[in-house]
């Protein structure tokens, strides 16, 4: 599979922005996952599935017109049925993303950490998952998540996963489960590439990259710690701003403006119209 080749897991964290996406590339992270609930909640919305596919696509496109790492894209339920889902492929390839993670739930899916989850039924997934891989064509990877653990316990996650394999996708996604054991479970049940999602503050226990790898998993995704962090430091600015009027305490915390220039390629851009100031310089006539 092109996405991993040469890795033996690869970790992809959550990015919600352009500049985050650069941060990680620059970090050294071999891909980066553009999360549903990160993307919502920058947005100021839940995370039921509410976003549009014209939301999501201009965001992945601003995020892959500025960076080459491979970029997985939650695209939630898919956004209606099987021939929309269609349409959400091409719309992915036509934005350079790698990969598509599509999941199990009905509208208004929840977060996949949250009771009350409901499941399509496995046909309608599989129609879904059909139409997704002959959209596809090899373009785009197609990642099968499965939210059955919470709902029909194990071996119905289990069940399902094999069922969404037979279809031919690339890789599956089983979300929630609550132990290392039951990891190791999925694992020695099926053959295909395994995506583990260590967010925070959910049902997983803390595992590391490391700790997946020897359990023989291939893609661990952080999907909203940056984002966490990201509001959390920006609460605490905005909080020391009203109370002090002044951000010379927190100095020490934020990114200077050359930390931000060097990241974006501020210079690079001067350069460039330097450069076209001069080519028109020469093709003046003289004396004009």
């Amino acid at each position: 599979m092109r996405m991993i080749r040469g890795e033996k897991i690869l970790l992809a964290p959550g990015v919600f922005s352009p500049s985050v996406a650069q941060l990680a590339e620059n970090i050294g992270f071999k891909a980066v996952y553009f999360s549903g609930a990160g993307f919502s909640n920058l947005l100021g919305l839940p995370d039921l599935g509410i976003v549009t596919l014209s939301e999501v696509v201009a965001a992945v496109g601003g995020i892959t017109s500025l960076v080459k790492t491979p970029v997985i894209v939650d695209v939630d339920t898919g956004f209606g049925e099987a021939v929309n889902v269609a349409r959400t492929v091409g719309q992915l390839k036509s934005v350079g993303a790698a990969a598509m993670q599509i999941e199990d739930q009905v509208l208004p899916k929840k977060c996949g950490h949250l009771e009350g989850k409901v499941l399509v039924t496995v046909d309608e997934m599989l129609k879904k998952l059909t139409a997704a891989k002959e959209s596809a064509s090899g373009d785009l990877l197609v990642i099968a998540r499965t939210d059955a653990r919470s709902v029909e316990g194990l071996d119905g996650a289990i069940e399902r996963a094999k069922a969404y394999s037979r279809v031919g996708v690339d890789m599956i996604f089983h979300e929630a489960l609550e132990s290392r054991e039951e990891f190791a479970e999925f694992r020695a049940k099926l053959g295909l590439p395994l995506l583990a999602n260590m967010t925070e503050f959910g049902k997983t226990p803390y595992i590391s990259a490391h700790e997946f790898e020897e359990l023989g998993y291939n893609v661990v995704i952080f999907p909203v710690t940056a984002f966490r962090a990201a509001m959390k430091a920006a609460k605490v600015a905005l909080q020391e701003l009203r109370r002090n009027g002044s951000q010379e305490g927190i100095l020490g915390s934020l990114m200077t403006r050359k930390e931000i220039y060097d990241l974006i390629g501020y210079y690079e851009y001067e350069r460039m119209d330097r450069r076209a100031s001069h080519a028109v310089g020469r093709l003046r006539p003289r004396g004009v």
